[in-house]
């Protein structure tokens, strides 16, 4: 396996994980148990990330649409661009 097909796919991975986080802020949970440790480990992942664009992006009432134009910008923009850099580098 290239090195462009394994970073795709930890690209494809990281995409999963924001979109995993995101539905499951939709759902009340409890401070303590399986699915709250999921959901902070998870939120440590993506915040990082998210945040750059949840200072962009303006609210429209309470839709935050900060993790779609994330995950728009990593599919379309960066995953292409890293692709070509990788390409071009002949890795």
């Amino acid at each position: 396996m290239s090195v462009a097909a394994i970073l795709m796919r930890l690209l494809d991975f990281y995409s999963l994980l924001i979109f995993v986080y995101v539905i499951m802020s939709w759902f009340p949970m409890r401070s303590d148990g399986i699915f709250a440790d999921i959901y902070r480990v998870l939120g440590s992942v993506a915040e990082p990330y998210i945040g750059i664009f949840r200072r962009i992006v303006p609210m429209t009432g309470a839709i935050d649409f900060s993790p779609l134009v994330a995950l728009i910008v990593l599919r379309y923009l960066i995953r292409p661009a890293l692709f070509m850099l990788v390409s071009t580098l002949g890795l």
